[in-house]
């Protein structure tokens, strides 16, 4: 009957003449699709051994009683099988009759892995299953996961893997679904090479990328082995670090894995720079119902970057700007779009445009791939949470949150359609990195010896729990310290830290005194305003100080026992690029800590300031200042371990607490001390050693005050340094040394010449 309808309104409407034959046109059809429904008199399953009927029918939203047609027959057919429970369905439908024959898929009993002796493997293999234990078995599941584990062992060196996967069925009408894999040798990259017009160094290239090479210390790095996806985002990586220098028209135009012997790869990464470009005009487009004084701040940070060399952190801070505006309820619903023309050879004209999206919101976010980290910790970084209005700016900016972690070696997502299309669902996908680090340091003074260890996990448990335990020891001197910092603590977006000490200090055979501090603080750190963090602590602790006759009277005086609780506050101002190897912005910190209970009533304040800048050809540059102060608000003389000193990475050349005010042979610290550094990198010397960076700095600082004698100020001595920082990629690790000359000082200040450290990451 169906295949006459539109004949008849073919023939109906070609003939009509007035209003009548139009009706009855209507009525002609609507009688006529009416025709093919009926209503379900009669339920019959056949073929169903597991799945009950009242299962079936619920499944399948089918009741007797109700309108049935050609359309609702196709529904109850997709549901049905979208259930994954049958292998085959029929549905027929004659005279209010309705009969479903079925085959069942078998249920899976147990997934078994052959070929793979390590249960952590196997146990990884299966998370990653779409079909496990007591899942019903289907075809083209069964396919993909086959796939997938051989993506999977691949990621994890197994290059020549193979996968075979075979059914046995049991007797009680079940499967077991097995999986036959011969791993074969992992494949290792031996070397990685870079060619072309590369521009940088490999050094430099080498911390870009992902993929790395195998090292006898990487035992838990999967990054050593070969896997192509991998190797993509390396090339995206990259890429995007050219375009943030201004290569415009980077292109990797290759990337070559060759085998040296047996399971070893040398990966070549061929890159063709061609020429720096730059930004010539930035035009901002508004709807002509937006209000222009809302974006002052977007067109004098477009000012500021025109005529500057191209680069990708450069548009992202014009889309920052625009994160701020968007913070406001009326635009919640706009999106920001950029194009880019190429004019004049090497020159980028860039023009963006407002407009107001389609209003979603977020139904599900999905968080992959994420095998250490716990969902908590990566969902806590999301600013766009489910049920909230999609706006592809601020989820952007949660996505940045979340790669700021430093846990993850790629942060990627995908915004997918739902049955409703006012929402979205949003898929996170990340990729896992080691977290951990261990250093160790030493140096060589006029006075001895000194040597440092630490370590410290990022990511402790999977829950971003920072945990760092470090060691110092010289010939006076023993120092240990752990700490534990979480950044998010109970959700709250708040960090809380614990720190536990203990110092002790032994100069009694040359300057008459011994002091040993335990001590322990608590705090937290949150943005208080944008990019101003303020972090109040409190802190006890708990000091024994001894002398004996060859000490200072100041000292003899001061012997005892101590208790003090103190709190403490900054505000730090952080407009830094990034946290490591900065090359741009500001940091600017204020901090204070005043005495609760104390026997001297000290207050310590402080303030430091760094700036960076990178120019044109790769050099980069710094600016440090630091101060201290140590005051008495009751007017008492500052205990000697509250004196305040020049941290040793401020005063290189020079040892920690061996210059300033001298009483007798003791370094007594001060009641203030500042410092300044200046520094730069220095790419063109040693510019054909790929593996070696050069830096050379210049320090200055002074120590002086000292409230219960006056005459032993020791205000008007600079002292200061020159130095060189050499950094090696070697084989055990990354190694740096420092060879530093002291420029002013006197005559009793203690110098040290030289210094290293070397560390890796697992």
């Amino acid at each position: 009957m169906m295949f006459l309808i539109p004949l008849m309104i073919y023939v109906m409407f070609k003939n009509m003449n007035n209003i009548k034959n139009i009706l009855f046109a209507i009525i002609i059809i609507f009688f006529s699709t009416q025709s093919v429904a009926d209503i379900i008199k009669e339920i019959e399953i056949n073929g169903n051994d597991r799945i009950s009927n009242e299962t079936i029918l619920v499944l399948g939203n089918i009741s007797k009683g109700e309108n049935l047609n050609s359309n609702q027959l196709n529904i109850i057919l997709k549901d049905l099988y979208e259930t994954n429970f049958f292998n085959d369905i029929k549905i027929e439908f004659n005279n209010g009759k309705i009969v479903i024959n079925i085959i069942e898929n078998p249920i899976i009993q147990e997934v078994k892995f052959i070929g793979i002796k390590a249960n952590k493997l196997k146990d990884f293999l299966y998370d990653n299953l779409n079909l496990k234990n007591k899942y019903s078995f289907v075809e083209y599941l069964a396919e993909k996961d086959l796939e997938n584990i051989t993506n999977l062992l691949q990621q994890f060196g197994y290059y020549f893997v193979s996968v075979k996967s075979k059914i046995v069925e049991n007797s009680n009408k079940t499967i077991n679904l097995v999986y036959d894999v011969n791993l074969g040798e992992k494949a290792i990259i031996k070397k990685i090479k870079f060619t072309g017009n590369k521009v940088f160094k490999d050094r430099k290239l080498r911390e870009l990328i992902v993929s790395e090479p195998a090292k006898f210390w990487k035992v838990i790095s999967k990054n050593k082995y070969f896997d192509k996806k991998r190797i993509e985002l390396d090339e995206r990586l990259l890429k995007n670090y050219f375009l943030n220098k201004g290569y415009y028209n980077v292109n990797i135009t290759s990337t070559t894995a060759s085998f040296i012997k047996d399971n070893e790869f040398v990966l070549t990464y061929n890159i063709e720079a061609g020429k720096k470009f730059y930004f010539k005009s930035i035009n901002i487009n508004l709807p002509d119902d937006f209000d222009s004084s809302d974006f002052k701040s977007l067109k004098k940070e477009a000012s500021k970057i025109e005529k500057t060399k191209y680069s990708l952190r450069s548009i992202n801070k014009l889309l920052k700007e625009i994160d701020k505006n968007v913070l406001t309820s009326q635009f919640k619903f706009i999106n920001a779009k950029y194009t880019e023309t190429v004019t004049d050879g090497n020159k980028i004209n860039l023009d963006i445009y407002f407009d107001e999206s389609k209003k979603l919101f977020v139904n599900r976010i999905n968080i992959l791939g994420n095998t250490i980290t716990r969902e908590d910790v990566i969902r806590g970084q999301v600013i766009v949470d489910e049920g909230d209005p999609y706006n592809e700016i601020l989820f952007k900016k949660g996505i940045n949150k979340i790669r700021s972690l430093n846990f993850f070696k790629s942060v990627n997502y995908k915004i997918k359609d739902t049955s409703d299309s006012q929402k979205k669902d949003v898929d996170i996908i990340v990729e896992e990195k080691p977290t951990g680090e261990i250093t160790a340091g030493a140096g060589v003074g006029t006075s001895g010896t000194t040597f440092g260890a630490g370590v410290k996990e990022n990511n402790y448990l999977g829950k971003g729990i920072g945990l760092r335990a470090s060691l110092s020891i010289s010939d006076e001197e023993f120092k240990g310290e752990f700490s534990v910092d979480n950044p998010n603590f109970a959700n709250t977006g708040r960090a809380l830290s614990f720190s536990a000490q203990s110092t002790e200090i032994d100069r009694m055979s040359d300057s008459g005194y011994k002091t040993s501090i335990k001590g322990l603080s608590l705090g937290t750190r949150y943005e208080q305003y944008e990019n101003l963090f303020f972090s109040p602590s409190i802190s006890t602790s708990y000091e024994t100080l001894k002398t004996n006759d060859s000490a200072t009277a100041s000292l003899q005086k001061q012997e005892g026992d101590y208790f003090d609780t103190t709190f403490g506050y900054a505000f730090d101002y952080d407009l830094r690029d990034k946290n490591y190897k900065t090359s741009d912005g500001i940091r600017s910190k204020f901090l204070q800590d005043f005495p609760i209970t104390s026997e001297d009533n000290a207050v310590i304040t402080g303030y430091e300031f760094n700036k960076y800048y990178e120019f044109e050809n790769k050099t980069r540059t710094g600016f440090a200042f630091w101060s201290r102060a140590a005051n008495s608000l009751s007017g008492d003389d500052v205990r000697v371990s509250k004196r305040v000193y020049v941290p040793s990475r401020r005063l290189r050349g020079f040892e920690f607490a061996k210059i300033g005010p001298m009483d007798k042979n003791d370094y007594i610290g001060g009641n203030y001390a500042t410092a300044v550094t200046l520094s730069s990198s220095v790419p063109q010397i040693f510019s054909n050693f790929e593996s070696t960076d050069i830096s050379v700095f210049l320090d200055a600082a002074n120590v002086w005050g000292v409230d219960y004698d006056s005459s032993i100020n020791d205000s008007s001595k600079i002292r200061s340094s020159l130095g060189t920082s050499i950094d090696i990629a070697t084989p055990i690790g990354p190694l740096s040394f420092t060879f530093t000359q002291p420029i002013t000082k006197k005559h009793t200040d203690k110098t040290e010449s030289f210094r290293f450290q070397i560390g890796t990451s697992f």
